[in-house]
Order: C-alpha cells, then sequence, then structure tokens
C-alpha cells in the first residue's frame, strides 16, 4: 500500500487524486571550510559519475523532515532532513543533512527500528533510542512533496518506532567544520520543547502546516501505545512545556 502511495506521489497524483505538494528548498546553514574546487576535480567528479555506480545513495529514497533536541544539551535543537531506505519492515537506515539541496551538509545518521525490534534490546541499549510518537502526533515529523495519503500512510507506519541518531557536525551554530564528539539526540515529545520559531520557521520556508498534519493525524491516536524515553528530558527545558495528548511514558502506566 505504501509503495503504491509514494509511487502515486512521484507520478503527480496519490490514490485519491491529490495533487503532490511541491517541497520547499532549504540551504545548508554553512558552507565548509575549504578552496574552492579545481578543474581536476571536478573533471574526476563528472567521471566518476559516467564510470561508477553509486547504489546505497540511489537507495535513500524516502524523504522527511523533523527536529532534534541533543539529548545532553536539550536547548541544542536541529532541523534534520532524513534521506532514508526502508531495509526491511522494521528497520530503517537515514543520513541527515542540513538541508535539501545538493549542497547540503550530512550532519548525522539515524537508525530507525519498530516497537518490536527495540522490545527486544536489551535495557542498557535502549537508552540510546528515542520514541516517535511525540514527533508524529504533534505534526512535527513531515515527509515533503507527499500527498495527504501518502503522508498518512508512512506516518502510520512510523507510529510506536524508536531513533537511533547521532549529530557530528552543528551547521546551525556556524561551525564551517564537524567539531567535537558525536551527540546523541533525542526527540520532542511534550509541546514547547521546541524553541520559539523553530517549526515556525521551517513551515513558512517549506510550505507547509505542522497544525494541519497534526489535526489530521489525530485518528492514530488509538494505535499510538505508551513508549520508553518520552519522559527523558521532562524538566530539562527553560520555559513551560504541556503534554502532547496521546503521547504517553511507559513508566507512568507500570
Amino acid at each position: 500500500m505504501l509503495g503504491a502511495l509514494l509511487l502515486g506521489a512521484c507520478t503527480g497524483a496519490g490514490e485519491t487524486g491529490q495533487t503532490v505538494r511541491p517541497a520547499g528548498e532549504t540551504a545548508p546553514a554553512v558552507r565548509p571550510e575549504g578552496s574552492p574546487k579545481r578543474l581536476s576535480t571536478r573533471a574526476l567528479e563528472a567521471g566518476a559519475r559516467v564510470l561508477q555506480r553509486t547504489p546505497p545513495p540511489q537507495t535513500l529514497d524516502i524523504y522527511i523532515v523533523g527536529f532534534h533536541p541533543m539529548r545532553h544539551d536539550p536547548t541544542h535543537q536541529m532541523e534534520a532532513h532524513h534521506f532514508c531506505r526502508q531495509v526491511n519492515e522494521d528497520f530503517a537506515q537515514c543520513a541527515l543533512y542540513d538541508g535539501n539541496t545538493p549542497d547540503a551538509n550530512l550532519t548525522g545518521i539515524e537508525f530507525i527500528i519498530s516497537e518490536r525490534l527495540f522490545q527486544q534490546l536489551p535495557p542498557a541499549e535502549r537508552r540510546y533510542w528515542h520514541p516517535h510518537n511525540g514527533e508524529i502526533l504533534s505534526g512535527q515529523l513531515v515527509a515533503p512533496g507527499l500527498t495527504d495519503a501518502a503522508d498518512a500512510e508512512l506516518m502510520r507506519s512510523k507510529l510506536n518506532s524508536y531513533g537511533k541518531t547521532w549529530h557530528v557536525w552543528s551547521t546551525d551554530r556556524g561551525d564551517r567544520l564537524p567539531f567535537g564528539e558525536p551527540m546523541l539526540a533525542w526527540s520532542f515529545n511534550r509541546d514547547g520543547e521546541a524553541r520559539p520559531g523553530l517549526v515556525e520557521d521551517r513551515d513558512r520556508r517549506m510550505g507547509i502546516s505542522t497544525e494541519d498534519r497534526r489535526r489530521a493525524r489525530q485518528h492514530f491516536l488509538n494505535a499510538a501505545r505508551p513508549q520508553e524515553g518520552v519522559d527523558a528530558l521532562r524538566g530539562a527545558f527553560p520555559w513551560p512545556t504541556t503534554p502532547i495528548p496521546g503521547v504517553v511514558d511507559s513508566g507512568a502506566v507500570r
């Protein structure tokens, strides 16, 4: 079903005849430090495009955009453009960029697993994986360019899933090279956790309405189950936050 919906999106109309919404462009936050490419470098690139195959990047065919607060510094928050490969029904892997143009910077990676695989993890490993229901039910996680039907099916397939995310480059802070240690990222699980303007800027730039997505996903509520990690950052933000309906920490219902 999802494949047919995504194919419909690529060809201009979904199964319900909906017109595809174009995805707005987001330019990278910084230009990396370094000298301009020499002609010889450009010639090598042109030759490589003709002579070499690049199967792994070609399989990154699902595009979603969301936001990540850093686990140990929640006020450090980044917009993340995910380009993903759905390896099987339970596992996906994504390259994270700071934009969606050809010159976007690679800023991290994310692995996504189903609730079933998460439950098989040892307890010590689970602390690295953030829950996704808050991102989905709030409307913040979006798949730009898809029809409403395709977006809904994609997000339904990620309900109750978990992500393990490492950011390695803070281009949002103006770093022109990747500095420091990798940062474990988390998810927003309460309204108000995102700093003012973060989501609104993305929506304005990309022609997205987070509130419209949120309203459209209310029928997911009955399928959303309590998740581990929902309350991991509760109280870690220097501003008021409130619960998102349907987003519950599993520790609160034991």
